[in-house]
């Protein structure tokens, strides 16, 4: 059971917020469409709530990773959208597509067969995406896939092509020449496929201008409010804040250590305070002695997070709002850990990560609360 202040943590989402990003990007690709990555749970933010929110925002084109989750999805959005399974589906399964108003995106030539096979027990050409290895050289039909299939007969009967894709490797990067060598690349092999939409950008693509864009943008971290060009401004709106609950304050004396492995080692009496999440939770190990929080009161001043983060708890150095006269925060006090003054960029700087990792680690523990300021 979840109830506020039954946990150590709380982590806020603004789903206005995820809205208004939506629509930001819908106005920067029109007259292309703007579809929405919700895979990992919509980037650890709750499937069911963004996924309507996106859906009461105009959103009709949904990318998951796998087929249960396009299972999950479906009921929460209306009929008339269409859900991507971004990996296909697993051998065996192809016939679950159709159960649940899937469209597989097809990434090898044994998911084309298998795919293949199924519209002819049904007797129907059935409709797919294609994903084509422009140079990422992860997922997508090689080179010479693709010439197999077009240069065969019966290569792609069967299939209806809805959607050619691929997917960038450097695009928060626009410097990278291989963002030019990859939209060359996707324009000569989509050329030999059966016309259809196509769609190469997701978040940073999108930021590389209108020559990425083509007929259909899939954006994911963008919408949650993570930065999608790396070093430059943050256009997006922020869109959750995380919170940690006060467990217990102290003075540590000098000399002593806090926490596991003496990794901190006061110099002078320090007021400390333990707050109630730890890397059990998601937050990551690596901001011991290298993160920050804010207390909300006093969103000027930086606490240091110090020694190693625990399972369960991180300890924060109280010196410097100590330092201005104000009294120690009382048990249960909430501080920042990801907020107005901590950006969600900075803590993934800080842990040497990414915002997608930051978010999708966040765990079950934390009481999430969803709220849409412009329905009061």
């Amino acid at each position: 059971m979840h109830r506020d202040g039954w946990e150590g943590g709380r982590l806020l989402i603004n789903l206005a917020a995820i809205a208004k990003n939506y629509a930001q990007l819908c106005a920067r690709v029109s007259p292309a469409e703007c579809g929405a990555a919700v895979k990992a749970n919509a980037y650890g933010l709750g499937l069911k709530e963004v996924g309507q929110t996106l859906y009461e925002a105009g959103c009709r084109t949904f990318f998951v990773a796998h087929l249960a989750e396009g299972a999950a999805l479906r009921p929460l959005v209306g009929p008339d959208s269409r859900i991507f399974v971004l990996h296909g589906p697993p051998p065996g399964t192809a016939s679950a597509c159709l159960t649940h108003t899937l469209l597989p995106v097809l990434n090898s030539l044994q998911q084309v067969q298998e795919w293949q096979a199924l519209a002819r027990t049904q007797g129907r050409p059935l409709a797919a995406a294609l994903q084509l290895d422009s140079g990422m050289c992860r997922f997508g039909l090689t080179e010479a896939e693709v010439d197999h299939l077009t240069t065969h007969p019966q290569g792609l009967e069967g299939i209806e092509v809805t959607l050619v894709m691929s997917h960038l490797g450097c695009a928060d990067t626009p410097e990278h020449p291989l963002n030019r060598q990859q939209l060359e690349t996707f324009t000569r092999l989509k050329a030999l496929l059966p016309a259809a939409p196509a769609s190469l950008a997701a978040s940073s693509g999108i930021f590389l201008g209108p020559d990425w864009h083509f007929d259909l943008v899939r954006p994911g971290a963008a919408l949650y409010g993570i930065a999608p060009t790396a070093g430059q401004p943050n256009p997006m709106h922020a869109t959750v804040r995380l919170q940690a609950r006060v467990i217990q304050t102290r003075m540590v004396s000098a000399g002593a250590s806090v926490g596991y492995g003496a990794a901190f080692t006061a110099r002078q009496p320090t007021p400390v305070a333990l707050l109630g999440i730890g890397y059990g939770d998601g937050f990551p190990r690596r901001l011991g002695q290298t993160g920050h929080v804010v207390w909300p009161d006093q969103p000027d001043i930086k606490l240091p997070i110090i020694g190693r983060i625990s399972m369960d708890s991180l300890a924060v150095d109280l010196s410097p709002l100590m330092a201005t006269g104000t009294a120690l925060p009382p048990a249960g006090a909430v501080f920042d850990l990801i907020g107005p003054q901590v950006p969600l960029d900075t803590v993934a700087r800080l842990a040497d990560t990414i915002g997608y990792e930051i978010l999708t680690d966040l765990g079950a523990r934390y009481h999430r609360l969803h709220y849409d300021p412009r329905k009061g």
